[in-house]
C-alpha cells in the first residue's frame, strides 16, 4: 500500500504542534483545559482537569442530545458546540479555560468555536 507523502507529513506537522502545545498547557481545578478535536464529520470537545486528571463536561456534535441540531464538522458546527459547552461549563461554575486546540491551526473551525466560548461567557 502506498502512502502520500504530503498526507503524512501534514499528520506530522500537527502531530509536532500538538506535543508542542501540551508541554505548555495543563488544566487546574480553577482554570481547566478546554481541548477540541476536530475529525472529518465531528467536533468534540472537553473540559478537563490535568491535576486530578478528570472529564468535567464533554460533549460531541454526534452526541444523542446535538444530532438535530448539528450537521457535521463545520462553522455552524463549531458555533453551536462553543454555545452548548460554554452553558455546561458555566453550570459546573467554571468561568474561564485554557484553550488546547489539540495541534490544529487557529483559524476556521477552532476560531469560531473559541470565539462562540468566548461570546458565551468562558474567558479564554
Amino acid at each position: 500500500m502506498k502512502v502520500c507523502k504530503r498526507t503524512n507529513n501534514k499528520r506530522l506537522m500537527k502531530d509536532i504542534r500538538h506535543r508542542r502545545i501540551r508541554k505548555k498547557i495543563y488544566g487546574t481545578g480553577q482554570k481547566p483545559r478546554l481541548s477540541i478535536f476536530k475529525g472529518g464529520k465531528i467536533l468534540f470537545a472537553q473540559v478537563i482537569d490535568d491535576i486530578s486528571s478528570k472529564t468535567l463536561v464533554g460533549i460531541a456534535t454526534n452526541s444523542k442530545d446535538l444530532k438535530d441540531q448539528v450537521k457535521g464538522a463545520n462553522m455552524d458546527g463549531a458555533k453551536k458546540l462553543g454555545k452548548i459547552i460554554a452553558e455546561k461549563c458555566k453550570e459546573k461554575g467554571i468561568k474561564e479555560a485554557v484553550l488546547d486546540r489539540g495541534g490544529n491551526k487557529y483559524h476556521g473551525v477552532i476560531k469560531s468555536f473559541a470565539d462562540s466560548v468566548r461570546e458565551n461567557g468562558i474567558k479564554i
